[in-house]
C-alpha cells in the first residue's frame, strides 16, 4: 500500500485564492519529503473549491518542475463534459510527456450543476457527453496523420481533426484513464484496458453509511476479478493494481485519540459551513429541471458521514483501520489533508497530519511492501 495527498482545501473569498494556491504548493512538497508518492486535485470551478483548480493540468505542470523526486500526478477526478475532447487529449499526453509517464487521470461526468451552466452543459445531459468525449479522445488518441478526419459534434464541442493530436503521448497509448468503478461499462473498460480505478465505500443510492469496507470489498472484487481476467502481462497487472485508489476526503492525525476527535470535528464544522454557503449558490444554478441534483450535501458531522469519508485517529489507529484494506489489495490510499476552508490554524493541522503519517504510518506500509515483494 502506498499513500498520495489529494488537495482539496477551498477560498472562501477571492482575496483568499492566491493563498491557498500557494499554501497547496509548499503542502505538496511537505507531503513529497514524508513519502507520499503522488500528488493528486481535483477539477472544479466557480466556487473557492480548491482556486487551482480551475485548470489542474496547468497546475500539474507549474507543480511538477518544483518536486524533488519521480513523483506521480494524478487528478480526482477530471470532470470530462467540461473540457473539449481535442483539449483533453492534447494537455493529457502533454503532462505525461512531461512526468515521463508518471500520469494518472481520474475520469467522470462532474457533480454539481454550478459548473456544467458555466460551461454550456446541462447537468441532465452531462454523463452522455462524458462517455461521447471519451469515446472521441480515444479515436484522438489512435488517429495518424495519414487516417481519415475525424469529425466529431458533441454537446458544445464540434471539430475536424486532420492529422494527429501532438505531442504524442509518453505511455503507450496514453495515460490511464482512472474511473470510479461504480458504472459496469466503466469497469470493465478500466479493466480490460488495464488501467488503475477508483474504489468507493458507498453504492449509490445510499452514499453516507456505516460499513464503507462492505462497499470497498465489493467493488474492489468486481474490478480486480475483471482485470485479472482481461489478459494483461504481469507488468501491467501490477502498475493497474498499485495505483488502484481508495479515497478519505478528510484525513486527519494527531498524538491523542481524544486530540484526533475533537481537531477532526473542528474542521468538519467549518467544512459544513463552507458547503452551506456553496448550497445557497447551487440552488440558484438548479432552478430547471435540466439542472436538478437527485442527491444533497449532508451534514458532515454524523458518524455515517465520518464512516464514509473520514479516516482518523492515532498512527496506530490509522494503521490499524488500514491493515484490512491493504490486505485486500488496494494499491493506493488517496488522502485528502486539507478539508475545508485553509486558514493558517488549518494549515498546521494538514502539516501535523502530514508528519505523523510520514513518520509512522507510510514507513510502517512501506516495510510491508518490501517483505511482500
Amino acid at each position: 500500500m502506498r499513500f498520495s495527498l489529494f488537495l482539496n482545501a477551498r477560498a472562501t473569498a477571492p482575496e483568499q485564492d492566491r493563498f491557498v494556491m500557494m499554501a497547496m504548493r509548499d503542502h505538496a512538497l511537505h507531503a513529497e519529503a514524508q513519502g507520499f508518492e503522488a500528488i493528486f486535485t481535483p477539477d472544479h470551478h466557480f466556487t473557492g473549491y480548491a482556486p487551482w483548480a480551475s485548470d489542474p493540468m496547468m497546475f500539474a505542470a507549474w507543480l511538477q518542475p518544483q518536486l524533488k523526486r519521480k513523483t506521480t500526478l494524478g487528478f480526482s477526478v477530471t470532470s470530462v463534459p467540461l473540457h473539449s475532447p481535442v483539449r483533453f487529449t492534447e494537455r493529457v499526453n502533454l503532462l505525461d510527456q512531461l512526468n515521463d509517464g508518471r500520469v494518472l487521470i481520474g475520469v467522470g461526468s462532474g457533480t454539481t450543476p454550478e459548473e456544467m451552466i458555466g460551461f454550456g452543459v446541462n447537468y441532465k445531459d452531462a454523463s452522455g457527453i462524458s462517455d461521447r468525449n471519451l469515446d472521441i479522445a480515444e479515436a484522438l488518441w489512435a488517429k495518424q496523420p495519414e487516417d481519415a478526419p475525424i469529425e466529431f459534434d458533441n454537446g458544445p464541442y464540434q471539430g475536424k481533426v486532420i492529422q494527429r493530436i501532438s505531442p504524442v503521448a509518453y505511455s503507450k497509448g496514453h495515460a490511464p484513464l482512472m474511473p470510479v468503478a461504480f458504472k459496469e461499462a466503466s469497469v470493465r473498460r478500466a479493466a480490460e484496458m488495464g488501467w488503475p480505478a477508483f474504489i468507493p465505500a458507498f453504492s449509490p443510492p445510499i452514499i453516507n453509511n456505516l460499513e464503507p469496507m462492505t462497499h470497498v470489498t465489493r467493488h474492489f472484487t468486481k474490478y480486480r476479478d475483471l482485470l485479472m481476467a482481461s489478459g494483461h502481462d504481469q507488468a501491467r497487472l501490477d502498475h493497474a493494481l498499485a495505483w488502484t485508489t481508495h479515497t478519505y476526503q478528510c484525513v486527519h492525525v494527531a498524538a491523542s485519540a481524544d486530540q484526533a476527535r475533537a481537531e477532526l470535528e473542528e474542521i468538519l464544522r467549518a467544512y459544513q459551513d463552507a458547503v452551506n454557503r456553496e448550497n445557497a449558490f447551487a440552488r440558484k444554478a438548479e432552478a430547471d429541471d435540466a439542472n436538478k441534483k437527485t442527491d444533497v450535501n449532508l451534514d458532515a458531522l454524523t458518524e455515517e458521514w465520518i464512516a464514509t469519508w473520514c479516516l482518523y485517529g492515532t498512527p496506530e489507529q490509522v494503521i490499524e483501520h488500514l491493515e484490512p484494506y491493504a490486505a485486500l489489495g488496494i494499491g493506493n490510499v488517496l488522502c485528502g489533508t486539507t478539508t475545508g476552508p485553509l486558514t493558517e490554524r488549518r494549515l498546521a493541522l494538514a502539516e501535523q497530519t502530514i508528519s505523523l503519517m510520514g513518520q509512522r504510518v507510510i514507513p510502517h506500509f512501506a516495510a510491508s511492501r518490501r517483505a511482500a515483494a
